[in-house]
């Protein structure tokens, strides 16, 4: 992938970039392989590849410059704006919202927010497509002193980009490098963006985690899904599920599925999906997810875990191994993490192990696991 920016050195993020992509995945493979050389892994997936540019579904976008000419980007070490409009990482659909963006930035006054003079109001634009087409805009405000400007001029910009499905702003009050704050204001009169993958229906709300590789993504989930058909599903516990992507990938119609997630906006998600579908043996809960299973009796046929990178822990692990659940199936975002919760899982043989790059051009890596009880 070429990358101005990255060449004239204002933009790191891609911090493998001058790396072959084909080295990338080996190096990341081989970090797994190293992670896990004192578990016997009875199968070794080859790594799923992504597309090297345009793979990503989101746009997190610093506001800086002034409100006549604002910028998008990020902010360097100088703490100067660098313009990322178009970074090869999004579609090319994305560019043009942006550049049509900046003249409402203008009109409604919302000056970038400065850090170090703590002023201004306008901190992040985030951009979210789906796979199906529409949008979401989420205007990240440290305060609701321009909202009423804002909404004045809300029909003008739906006319003119009428692929935003969803709109609203998010205040973010406080001075730290937080992306958003805990109060979500609604402008569309949708609240939802529908996406889908694998012929099953997901939706992406402003507050709730989304993969931002979306092809890759939909290969996790039914690879999920392929991994555990000849499994006994009487019963499932997908917990830190999101918005559902694996369990409703998982899940039978005669299935008890039960997902667990500590964000209401995922779990409202889910909870449409399963609607949508059909399915009445699901219950989605916005809950703790190690809180909810060291409270409960009964051990699920298969447990389902996809943890925030901090991984399940000690307590959980010792948890489900006393519960002892037939099988589980561990989808990680930090292999060091997934490599130290394994060694706590005794009494599991570690059957299957796949990598899918969902973020290349960096470090980081998902990593599918497929652990069976022994006998």
């Amino acid at each position: 992938m070429f990358c101005p920016r990255y060449d004239a050195g204002q933009c790191r993020s891609c911090q493998w970039l001058p790396k072959k992509y084909v080295t990338q995945l080996a190096d990341k493979q081989a970090k797994i392989e190293q992670l896990l050389t004192d578990v016997p892994v009875a199968e070794w997936r080859p790594p799923v590849p992504s597309a090297q540019e345009r793979f990503r579904n989101k746009a997190k976008m610093v506001v800086s410059g002034s409100v006549e000419r604002p910028i998008l980007g990020i902010i360097n070490a100088e703490g100067e704006g660098v313009d990322l409009i178009d970074c090869p990482l999004y579609p090319e659909t994305f560019a043009p919202v942006f550049r049509q963006l900046l003249p409402f930035i203008a009109k409604v006054g919302l000056t970038p927010y400065h850090i170090a003079r703590r002023k201004g109001e306008l901190k992040y634009l985030l951009l979210t497509e789906s796979t199906e087409g529409g949008m979401m805009l989420r205007f990240v405000l440290r305060s609701e002193k321009k909202l009423a400007q804002l909404k004045s001029v809300l029909p003008e910009l739906q006319q003119c980009l009428p692929q935003l499905i969803v709109i609203s702003v998010n205040i973010q009050p406080v001075h730290m490098a937080i992306m958003e704050g805990d109060q979500e204001i609604i402008l569309s009169g949708a609240s939802a963006l529908a996406e889908s993958f694998n012929h099953i229906p997901l939706w992406i709300r402003p507050q709730s985690f989304f993969q931002t590789n979306p092809n890759v993504a939909a290969k996790l989930y039914l690879t999920a899904r392929e991994w555990t058909q000849g499994l006994k599903l009487d019963t499932l516990w997908d917990l830190f599920c999101g918005v559902g992507g694996f369990g409703l990938h998982c899940a039978r119609p005669e299935t008890q599925l039960t997902g667990i997630e500590i964000s209401p906006e995922a779990i409202a998600c889910a909870q449409d999906s399963a609607t949508k579908l059909g399915l009445k043996n699901t219950e989605f809960r916005a809950l703790d997810a190690t809180r909810y299973a060291l409270n409960e009796t009964n051990a699920p046929d298969l447990l389902l875990v996809n943890p925030p990178r901090r991984g399940i822990g000690q307590e959980l692990c010792e948890f489900i191994v006393s519960a002892k659940p037939a099988a589980i199936l561990y989808s990680s975002c930090n292999p060091e993490t997934l490599a130290k919760d394994i060694a706590r899982l005794s009494g599991y043989r570690l059957e299957r192990v796949q990598l899918f790059d969902l973020f290349p051009h960096t470090a980081h890596s998902e990593v599918l696991s497929l652990l069976i009880r022994e006998e």
